[in-house]
């Protein structure tokens, strides 16, 4: 009898923790949407074809500045396999199993490679990086090619759009070409 009872509170102790994570997910949701809003949704007609498909991994999205603070909106915080397609209005995230990501080219602030983001952590400079502003927040949405050799063609095709210089791999390119300090700090590290 005592082995039973111990097992149900064994139980319902592991149900209270999934509870609670589940719970806290949502909350965590709730709280960046008030912040973030909606994600826009993918155009119909994209436009044509400016550089990609790239094939990979969705990392996933975070909010800039902090590379483990995983946005939940929706399933935009869920991995998933896709490609990555510059088109002429923005970027298109085409997931398997999961909703699209459309980053307006007009609300794309940077693109960067870096190590990490939203608890992947690489080889430097495996993931592709995009920064960029969503309702009222700054965004950062990572992926990773199934081969890097792609990188600095996606710097220069995204950054020549943003800026008028040319970036290289591991280069922060910005709409007014500074970094972040806090991103400077880690990189240093």
């Amino acid at each position: 009898m005592l082995r039973l009872l111990l097992s149900l509170a064994a139980l319902v102790v592991f149900a209270l923790l999934v509870w609670g994570g589940f719970r806290g997910w949502r909350h965590r949701a709730e709280r960046q949407e008030a912040v973030t809003g909606a994600f826009p949704d993918a155009p119909a007609d994209p436009g044509p074809v400016l550089h990609g498909p790239t094939t990979g991994l969705y990392v996933g999205s975070t909010i800039a500045g902090d590379w483990q603070d995983r946005v939940t909106v929706g399933d935009v915080g869920s991995r998933a396999a896709g490609a990555l397609t510059l088109h002429e209005g923005g970027v298109l995230v085409a997931r398997d199993g999961a909703s699209d990501i459309w980053l307006p080219l007009t609300a794309v602030q940077g693109i960067r490679t870096d190590q990490k983001l939203a608890g992947k952590v690489t080889l430097k400079g495996g993931l592709l990086v995009l920064r960029w502003a969503v309702g009222g927040a700054v965004v950062d949405t990572g992926f990773r090619g199934d081969g890097i050799d792609d990188y600095p063609g996606w710097l220069t095709a995204v950054g020549s759009r943003l800026t008028t210089g040319t970036p290289t791999v591991d280069d922060t390119v910005t709409v007014d070409d500074t970094v972040n300090p806090k991103d400077e700090k880690e990189q240093q590290a």
